[in-house]
């Protein structure tokens, strides 16, 4: 299993994922397709992906520790991100930088101990910023430029699922938990 997910990959890459202690995700675009859907109350509805939010599942469970950074405020994302038991949030921040700041020190992480994906242009000072920097299949212009690794799908699509997988393999934890499936259920994200 981790050698299909890191076939390929540059011993670079996968020395800044195996250090990787927080992994912290933009959610339009990354978690959700970047649709903005509006309800007739006016309510902005999302829709993530299941595979991203047991994703998410499997770092906790691997001792990685999970944050959410989004220039946008949402209830839906406070309830995904309370559902999932992600205990880093921040929402509605003008300045990524300063809000990941705030993030490191609240996890106890060095930067380059900390993995952030992103997909748009104002997660590019933020990608610079940490250990692992990572962006979706379908990321705007110039934002790859800047990513160690891209995932093979597209956001809310499955792309932070696979930065979790990526993540595990990285730190030789990957087949274990696979393994662990095999023969008990667990809770779905």
């Amino acid at each position: 299993m981790s050698a299909a997910v890191t076939a390929g990959l540059a011993a670079d890459v996968l020395a800044r994922a195996a250090r990787v202690k927080l992994a912290i995700f933009d959610v339009d675009g990354v978690l959700t397709d970047g649709q903005l859907l509006f309800g007739p109350d006016g309510e902005a509805l999302k829709c993530f992906h299941v595979h991203d939010g047991h994703g998410f599942k499997l770092l906790r469970d691997n001792g990685i520790a999970v944050a959410l950074l989004s220039g946008r405020r949402s209830a839906m994302v406070e309830r995904r991100a309370r559902d999932l038991k992600v205990a880093h949030v921040i929402l509605g921040c003008d300045d990524k930088l300063g809000a990941l700041a705030a993030l490191l020190a609240d996890a106890g992480v060095n930067a380059d101990e900390a993995a952030f994906m992103g997909d748009d242009w104002v997660d590019l000072a933020v990608m610079r910023r940490v250990g692992f920097a990572a962006t979706v299949a379908n990321a705007a212009t110039g934002v790859s430029a800047h990513a160690h690794w891209t995932a093979p799908r597209a956001g809310g699509r499955g792309a932070a699922r696979d930065l979790a997988e990526l993540l595990l393999a990285a730190q030789g934890r990957l087949d274990a938990a696979y393994a662990a499936h095999l023969d008990a259920g667990s809770a779905q994200g």
